[in-house]
């Protein structure tokens, strides 16, 4: 297993950004929505949700619907959701080492940015999640601020721009029908505990539980 070096001791790599999916990527075999719904009691009918999600409902028609399960959601319990998720083992290590090498970090999901956020204190460059409202809920969702998978293009497009890196340089790591998108115009790909959507897509697969694991199919630049 790798460790972190210091940072002044490393040179600095430019023009590598790491790339990663939150649902069934970072969290193992659950979802933020799934996790939000389990302090609510409200598994079956995120289930329900979640199925029709797989049949063609739009993201931005999910999180109405979601926005409605939660009416009564507290930010004490998006914390305990968060607290609670089955995440990988050695998050914060593998983002540790990315940044000690100089490289960046992101995280892209369509899951709501008040989730997606928390993970900032882990140690990634930024988040960007699906633009809900505050909790607890006075307005309702603004459907053009729900993300889907276009959108993990067009804001891995803009953080390339912004980080002064290409597609080339990019790593991204998914695990379902919304990364495919991104798999196609990404060169170096891991599959995360993924499912068939992603299959003939990714230049790399990891089923585990640790994502120290799954980077280090790439740490040292992926063929």
């Amino acid at each position: 297993m790798f460790h972190v070096e210091p940072r002044e001791s490393v040179e600095p790599r430019p023009g590598r950004l790491h790339l990663f999916d939150l649902d069934g990527t970072l969290i193992r075999g659950s979802a933020a929505a799934v996790e939000i719904s389990r302090q609510l009691g409200l598994v079956e009918e995120i289930a329900a949700l979640e199925a029709g999600f797989l049949r063609g409902l739009t993201p931005d028609e999910f999180a109405v619907r979601a926005h409605a399960l939660w009416s009564t959601l507290t930010s004490e319990q998006v914390a305990a959701a968060f607290a609670g998720a089955p995440w990988l083992a050695g998050i914060r290590e593998v983002w540790a080492d990315i940044r000690a090498r100089g490289e960046r970090c992101a995280v892209i999901s369509l899951s709501p940015d008040f989730f997606v956020e928390r993970l900032l204190d882990w140690g990634v460059d930024t988040t960007h999640g699906s633009r809900w409202p505050a909790v607890p809920f006075v307005e309702p969702i603004h459907r053009p601020g729900i993300l889907d998978a276009a959108a993990k293009v067009r804001i891995a497009r803009e953080l390339c721009e912004g980080y002064g890196v290409g597609w080339a340089d990019c790593v991204a790591y998914g695990d379902s029908m919304s990364d495919a998108e991104l798999f196609t115009v990404v060169r170096h790909t891991v599959a995360v505990n993924a499912d068939h959507h992603l299959a003939g897509l990714s230049r790399h697969s990891y089923t585990g539980g640790d994502l120290r694991e799954a980077y280090a199919l790439v740490r040292n630049g992926a063929a």
